[in-house]
């Protein structure tokens, strides 16, 4: 008698729910309807719900304008090589040729520089003996031209003899270099001219050379002797 009490009980119950649902509005229908709906209307909702999902990330992984460039896509910075920071340490093989090559380029260059310097320097040695030899011609030259100055106008065998003797030697000084400084005539050149008398002449221009004295001489564009002149005011 229990049992069939208690089944008559949960059908009246079972009925009387149908007819609240049936009486209920439209909108509540639809909400209970909504509620109770199976499970394969659930799993279409989750479906579509995971497909908008899929859709957002594909967007969010899609390359942007910025990332695009002439049609390619420019790599992620993660997938970049790292550089590192620490550099190779090189072999003492490695090490011990540099340091042998230095040395021998450092006494290369030290062998030039004493190249050089050595030719320079007997240059100069050159020329200071030259100059010094010059220097004790000179006086010889100045009494050849003194002798042939005083010498007769008429025709002598020994004074032609000289005159051959005093223009060898010019010309050979010339050979090696050894020139005559002009000066009459010309303006005075104190790097040239050694004045040692001034006169007051307005035939000449002033600061003029008018007289000779001693004839001076250059070696290779180098004074061996200053030219002694007469100075024009």
């Amino acid at each position: 008698m229990t049992e069939e009490t208690s089944k008559e009980t949960i059908a009246g119950m079972e009925q009387e729910e149908e007819k609240n649902i049936s009486s209920a509005p439209e909108g509540e229908q639809a909400e209970t309807a909504a509620e109770d709906s199976s499970p394969e209307a659930e799993s279409g909702k989750n479906t579509e719900k995971d497909s908008e999902s899929e859709g957002t990330a594909k967007e969010a992984e899609a390359p942007g304008e910025e990332d695009v460039m002439d049609g390619t896509f420019t790599q992620a910075e993660e997938s970049a090589p790292k550089k590192s920071f620490f550099k190779k340490k090189k072999d003492k093989k490695d090490e011990k040729i540099e340091e042998l090559t230095d040395q021998v380029k450092r006494q290369m260059a030290e062998f030039d520089n004493f190249r050089k310097r050595t030719e320079r320097e007997k240059g100069q040695m050159f020329d200071l003996g030259a100059k010094s030899v010059i220097e004790k011609i000179l006086p010889v030259i100045d009494n050849f031209e003194r002798g042939l100055a005083q010498a007769p106008e008429q025709e002598d065998a020994f004074v032609e003899g000289m005159e051959k003797i005093y223009k060898s030697m010019l010309q050979e000084l010339d050979s090696i270099g050894v020139k005559p400084i002009e000066a009459e005539g010309k303006e005075f050149d104190p790097n040239l001219h050694n004045a040692v008398m001034h006169v007051d002449d307005d035939t000449v221009g002033e600061n003029i050379v008018v007289q000779e004295l001693q004839k001076g001489y250059t070696y290779h564009d180098s004074v061996v002797r200053h030219s002694m002149v007469k100075v024009a005011n």
